[in-house]
């Protein structure tokens, strides 16, 4: 539970108390920009018919998802930008900015008249509201993941900052839900006039409450932290001294991203490889986001007690161990049941070390560079990886015949980030406060040295 930042008796300064309300309006305001981000996914082929109108439904789906996919290009810009925004001017400021271009992004998408109505005009627009969207998210998560870590005492970081990676998956769970319920209640010719804009209305509606939330936040980038880098402090000398965590954590969220992508495949390849009804795949997929959201919370909350290198390390091995098992479970008997539990369990421990490598992401980077520092490790490990994986399982499935294709391609990338988690060092304040406890002076480096 997040009570304050009162000293917590690891060798650190007192600091003014950050009330539960503050990461409660931190955590809803992420959660409501990835719905707006991810809502697009679950109507593409309507959004296609809107802004794509084509001869060749093909053709038009195909221009839908690369207009998606421009999202992702736009990333590592906002990353870049923002996140250097909230490093110099504050937290907040970065936030609520984000916030609101995202929320313009979202009305402009729902608003946007259709091609049929103003011609080449409706899919220019639609295109630059979504490089927009990109670029706002990609600002977001390292402001939003700063302030968190920031923002509460040390021993509950890995926690708080879990909340970062479960109100993504909430996010997910919501917008799947609004996408069916809209399926299953509306013809399917309103759907594809007008009814795909609701979805995007209805996260517009929470942009007054998600702004006013933002504005009651209290700035974190000013409050003292207990180490603080030697050497060179310029911000290239900073980003130099903490290239290892960065390369490392590259390296493990691309992995990651992989996994989280294949995941969101459930649906299609279930149903175009497996054969298997729809629903099947979108109930293993949102149980899987479900479970996600809390074994994300657990996976922090295991860190802050007993050190990041472990819950790293050894969640990862369980995840790797497992998937290869549960993938051949499910394509060897095409069960419902198999499909269900084997995909929503496995989905589940693989988001288990998230929030841990996102605190120990954070705890690598100094304070002057960890907004734009963390943006842009993420934003690129998504962008790169986010748009190809899909793709990529997809070429495999079909080259190889084997529908085992997307075990193969999973348990790569997770052998990848097994062993780049092992080379990254233990980073937990109070993990490191144990192995100190015998020397003089504060126990904890609240930014650890990765030279």
């Amino acid at each position: 539970m997040v009570d304050g930042l009162e000293g917590s008796g690891l060798g650190l300064p007192s600091l003014p108390r950050l009330k539960r309300r503050h990461i409660a309006a931190a955590t809803l305001g992420n959660a409501l920009e990835f719905y707006d981000f991810l809502t697009y996914t679950f109507f593409s082929i309507q959004i296609g018919h809107a802004f794509f109108p084509m001869r060749s439904a093909y053709l038009s789906l195909m221009l839908s998802l690369i207009t998606f996919m421009l999202g992702f290009v736009t990333r590592p810009v906002g990353a870049i930008v923002l996140g250097a925004y909230a490093d110099r001017v504050g937290r907040k400021p970065a936030m609520i900015l984000s916030y609101t271009m995202i929320g313009c992004s979202i009305i402009a998408m729902a608003l946007i008249p259709s091609y049929a109505a103003i011609g080449l005009a409706a899919p220019i627009l639609a295109v630059v509201a979504r490089m927009v969207q990109g670029f706002s998210l990609g600002g977001e998560v390292g402001s939003n993941t700063a302030f968190l870590f920031e923002g509460v005492a040390p021993e509950k970081r890995g926690f708080t900052v879990s909340w970062q990676g479960s109100s993504q998956l909430i996010a997910l769970v919501i917008g799947g839900l609004v996408g069916t319920a809209l399926t299953a209640w509306m013809p399917r010719d309103l759907l594809d006039t007008y009814g795909w804009r609701i979805a995007f209305l209805l996260g517009a509606a929470t942009l007054p409450f998600g702004l006013w939330l933002r504005n009651t936040l209290p700035e974190t980038l000013h409050q003292p932290e207990t180490a603080t880098p030697s050497g060179d402090q310029s911000r290239l000398g900073l980003a130099q001294s903490a290239m290892r965590i960065m390369i490392l954590g590259l390296v493990v969220l691309a992995c990651g991203t992989i996994g989280s992508y294949i995941f969101t495949y459930t649906v299609t390849y279930s149903v175009n490889t497996l054969h298997m009804k729809p629903i099947l795949g979108f109930v293993a997929e949102t149980g899987g986001y479900v479970l996600g959201a809390i074994t994300v919370l657990y996976g922090g909350w295991l860190s802050d007690r007993y050190g990041r290198w472990p819950v790293n390390v050894y969640g990862n091995l369980l995840f790797l161990v497992l998937i290869y098992p549960s993938f051949y479970w499910v394509v060897a008997t095409h069960s419902a049941f198999a499909l269900i539990v084997g995909m929503t369990l496995l989905a589940g421990i693989a988001n288990f070390t998230f929030g841990c490598v996102c605190a120990t992401l954070a705890e690598g980077l100094p304070k002057p560079i960890r907004g734009s520092g963390f943006a842009v490790v993420y934003s690129v490990a998504i962008s790169v990886f986010g748009g190809t994986t899909q793709p990529a399982v997809t070429w495999l499935i079909h080259v190889t015949g084997s529908a085992l294709a997307p075990a193969w391609y999973l348990l790569s990338a997770t052998a990848v980030a097994q062993v780049a988690m092992m080379m990254i060092p233990e980073s937990a304040p109070a993990k490191i406060a144990g192995l100190r406890s015998g020397t003089s002076g504060p126990a904890v480096l609240a930014t650890p040295n990765w030279r």
